[in-house]
């Protein structure tokens, strides 16, 4: 037996959210996203029951925080960390295929699916304990222990308790989303709180109680209410761009803007046709940023899991090697673990001005080792990403073969296909992971608008960006009938016609146990085509047609031989 025979029981059961029946709308999925986004602001407010408000140690995921999302001393401590962490193991387990499963196989996506929230699970428990039990983080309230006359191991098993609860909240929030909202829940908060950053950091004043934002400060700058020194001087030039007048963080958030926007736009597009519909053709667009950015959060969420390893070792180790670690109010200043930091504002490494007093050497060797961290790590996360969620060439390949489409001037052949791809994603996968991981090093050593990571930026243009073309394809969707009754209302007539299959003389038996699994892939046209059941419904010798002429009409099945022509109709469904 194997492991997933002995995990099949375990795995197959893990809570879900329920996927939509037929077609969801616009408003309507406007309405769960907005809902969500609501729900997890209000949750970030949340404090922990028990946790001592005063002299607590600071925010571990300061540092990391606009990537991780959550909120320090809240129910979401964790954030999407357990979520981001958990898809690292399983992109390392999957890149060296020690799973053994074929997300093409329906009985293997649901292992997988369970195997992931599993994992996350694990991934909570691992982080938050040592939190909670290890370390100064969350300190219990020792008045809350004496009133209600507990320990302090119960109080603190109080705040796990919270905090693992919060954990499968954000778990499932972000399901939500991807089922029933617009875009992904991971990328939703990520926007969220990079967004809270860069409002703050441009409309806040000091009468809320925190640092003046950029607008406020440079109107006290013209009324003469803020002083600061005369630009022709090398300190008024300074207080200018790096100090009050933060114009060297506008001009790299504006530039990270614009940078990411045009990348987006760049792109290599491979001519297609259909092999047997003339006139119908279409572009295979490989972007300069075809991973996306989203292996950068892989990249910085292992950082963070190598500094709270140190600080782990430094609450447990009391003797510590200096060259392993030196920690100064729950920082650190020195040894591996410090050349190891990523580089976070101009205070790490700009000592000409006397933003640190670290030696030039080492901040030198700092820096260099972040650059190489996010470069290669970037570029191998990149491709680590690209295979795992079927973007690689050989999966495109074979996406490409299964619609029919083909290279002209090509044979149609998915070999084929594959060697031409093979020319293009791998190269512009490297290039733009190293690209992004650059551009996220460059951001955070110039300094970004309310004090966002690079990092953190480069994610929220990126997610912005992609939930617009997102938006839009829905708003299409909605402002034209004809294109929603293709896509989402003809499934409801699919799925009931195929309820009708199970008792009838038409299919085999073999055949007929794949019609409930196909059932619940038609969701829509393109989950339809490609639905791994549909995919798996398959003869040597005849083909399924599943013809409709209008939505209203009854649809009706028959078998061709292997050599029927595609029919032109564009409401025939046909799989093979």
């Amino acid at each position: 037996m194997g492991w997933k025979e002995a995990a099949e029981p375990v795995l197959t059961r893990m809570p879900s959210v329920a996927q939509p029946e037929g077609h969801v709308p616009f408003r309507r999925k406007l309405a769960w996203t907005a809902g969500i986004l609501v729900m997890y602001f209000f949750l970030t407010n949340v404090t922990l029951f028990g946790l001592q408000t005063s002299g607590a140690g600071g925010d571990f995921y300061g540092q990391f925080r606009s990537i991780l999302a959550g909120s320090q001393g809240s129910i979401l401590q964790l954030g999407i960390g357990p979520i981001v962490t958990a898809s690292i193991v399983l992109q390392l387990l999957g890149g060296a295929d020690l799973l053994g499963l074929d997300t093409n196989d329906p009985r293997d996506q649901v292992l997988y699916q369970g195997l992931q929230k599993l994992l996350v699970v694990v991934m909570i428990c691992l982080t938050g304990l040592p939190m909670v039990f290890a370390s100064n983080f969350l300190p219990a309230s020792p008045q809350l222990a004496s009133s209600l006359g507990l320990g302090q191991g119960s109080v603190k098993s109080i705040i796990f308790a919270q905090i693992f609860v919060g954990g499968l909240l954000i778990l499932f929030m972000d399901e939500i989303v991807s089922k029933w909202g617009v875009g992904s829940g991971v990328g939703l908060f990520i926007i969220a709180g990079v967004s809270q950053q860069l409002v703050a950091g441009l409309f806040s004043w000091q009468g809320l109680g925190g640092q003046s934002g950029f607008i406020p400060t440079w109107v006290g700058i013209i009324t003469g209410s803020v002083e600061i020194g005369s630009p022709l001087t090398p300190g008024g030039l300074s207080d200018i761009f790096l100090g009050t007048g933060q114009i060297l963080a506008l001009i790299t958030t504006v530039l990270i803007f614009g940078i990411v926007v045009y990348a987006e736009s760049v792109r290599v597009e491979i001519p297609l046709a259909h092999a047997n519909v003339k006139g119908a053709r279409g572009r295979f667009p490989v972007k300069l940023i075809y991973a996306s950015v989203l292996p950068m959060i892989l990249v910085r969420a292992l950082q963070a899991n190598i500094q709270f390893l140190g600080q782990i070792l430094a609450g447990f180790w009391a003797e510590m090697p200096a060259w392993i670690g030196q920690y100064a109010d729950g920082q650190v200043t020195g040894g591996l673990f410090w050349y190891l930091a990523p580089i976070q504002s101009r205070q790490d490494w700009m000592w000409f001005l006397g933003f640190t007093s670290q030696d030039p050497l080492a901040i030198g060797v700092r820096v260099l080792i972040d650059l190489t961290f996010m470069i290669l790590g970037g570029a191998i996360f990149a491709i680590f990403w690209v295979e795992t969620t079927g973007m690689g060439p050989e999966a495109t390949a074979k996406q490409i073969q299964s619609s029919g489409m083909q290279i002209p001037g090509f044979r149609r052949n998915p070999q084929v296909i594959e060697k031409v791809m093979e020319r293009y994603i791998p190269q512009v996968t490297v290039i733009g992971g190293a690209l992004v991981g650059l551009l996220a090093v460059g951001a955070n050593m110039l300094g970004t608008i309310g004090g966002v990571s690079g990092t953190g930026l480069l994610l929220t243009v990126s997610i912005t960006y992609k939930l617009y073309e997102e938006i839009a394809e829905e708003q299409l969707m909605e402002m034209h009938p004809m294109m929603r009754q293709m896509f989402g209302d003809w499934s409801k007539y699919l799925r009931d016609f195929l309820s009708g299959l199970r008792d009838s003389t038409w299919l085999q038996p073999t055949e007929t146990q794949q019609v409930p699994s196909l059932i619940d892939d038609v969701w829509d046209t393109g989950h339809f085509w490609n639905s791994p059941s549909c995919k798996s419904l398959r003869s040597r010798s005849y083909r399924w047609i599943i013809s409709l002429t209008s939505p209203s009409d009854t649809p009706s099945i028959s078998r061709y031989s292997e050599g029927m022509m595609w029919s032109r109709n564009p409401c025939r469904y046909e799989f093979e």
